[in-house]
Order: structure tokens, then sequence, then C-alpha cells
């Protein structure tokens, strides 16, 4: 469980590559900051019902 084993951490991070244990950190979307919502646009606000 070392430097030499592809299926730890330590070996995934020596061999550059990911998998289960090594995941890729996500990337954040631009323009958009945490807990910024444009409003009007795909809302899942309830339509009003037509008058009877």
């Amino acid at each position: 469980m070392g430097k030499g084993d592809i299926r730890s951490k330590r070996g995934k991070i020596r061999r550059g590559t990911y998998g289960n244990t090594r995941l890729r950190k996500k990337k954040k979307r631009r323009g958009q900051q945490q807990g910024d919502k444009q409003e009007g646009f795909g809302g899942s606000s309830p339509r009003p019902t037509p008058p009877a």
C-alpha cells in the first residue's frame, strides 16, 4: 500500500492518475457565486389558477 500500489492514493499521486481513491476537484461555475440565483427563469414557482 505504498507508492507502487496503483489502487492507493499515494500510488495515484505518483503516477498522476485519478480514480475512486483520488478524485478530481470540481470546477466552480463562472459568473455565479454560491447562493446567487437568477429570478424568473426556470423556477419552480406555481402558476396562478385561472378564475372560475
